[in-house]
């Protein structure tokens, strides 16, 4: 099996997901950015694990400039390590290059002190959404990828307002059951890395800490929250995990 263990943490780590900022919520990119220097700046490095924006167009664009220009300024200081979701699988080297995060693969394997930790955004566990992962295939394909890379930005612009739109006329219709995970692909995702004891996910929006025994090794599942209405994020210090309201 490839090995995914990129980065050992030995002090502290803060792990956020889907703040989905957009241009329409001002008081959100705010807060993000209090966040980041009030919160976040105290430990060591930061996990964003998806859906950091609620779409993102493209690297060539201006979008959130007071995002990136925050981003930059702490990583000057601190790691900060990105894990795409499924509203932002468009970032990409440009804004690595221009905020100083760090891309990384999903899933992810990571060590917090002793502990081997899955980190991932989440959406791939949902297997039971059948239409959003064939979507999910077919956006993610290298060829879909470079065509729209390369359309004019307000073509692209009009696809994210149509896809968008389908989107949330589709979540509408679907049983909420579907859009959670799927506890097989759970396991099988556990299983794939020796079943570590902890993972880390957001995307379902269902922020809870889930007990596991597979192969007789205590394994623990925990939720990110989403920022729609609360916020708070997930802290790893003195070799604990815990939730902090913000």
């Amino acid at each position: 099996m490839r090995t995914y263990l990129l980065i050992k943490i030995n002090s502290s780590a803060v792990f956020v997901s889907d703040t989905h900022l957009n241009d329409s919520s001002p008081e959100t990119i705010t807060k993000f950015i209090n966040f980041l220097e009030r919160n976040v700046s105290k430990y060591d490095c930061l996990f964003i694990l998806g859906d950091l924006f609620d779409w993102w167009i493209g690297d060539d664009t201006n979008q959130f400039p007071q995002i990136t220009t925050a981003l930059k300024k702490l990583s000057k200081s601190m790691s900060i390590y990105f894990i795409a979701g499924n509203r932002d699988f468009f970032i990409g080297k440009e804004f690595e290059k221009k905020t100083g995060i760090q891309i990384l693969k999903d899933p992810t394997l990571i060590q917090l002190g002793n502990k081997k930790t899955i980190l991932l955004h989440g959406d791939t566990l949902c297997v039971d959404d059948k239409k959003y992962q064939k979507f999910r295939t077919i956006a993610r394909s290298n060829i879909v990828m470079k065509i729209y890379s390369n359309l004019p930005l307000v073509l692209r612009q009009y696809i994210f307002k149509v896809v968008r739109k389908k989107s949330d006329e589709g979540k509408k219709s679907k049983n909420i059951e579907i859009m959670d995970v799927n506890q097989t692909a759970v396991k099988n995702l556990f299983s794939k890395f020796n079943c570590p004891p902890l993972m880390i996910h957001g995307h379902t929006h269902r922020p809870k800490k889930h007990y596991y025994n597979f192969n007789n090794k205590h394994c623990e599942r925990w939720v990110l929250n989403d920022w729609y209405d609360s916020e708070s994020f997930l802290l790893w210090d003195k070799k604990k995990l815990k939730v902090v309201n913000i």
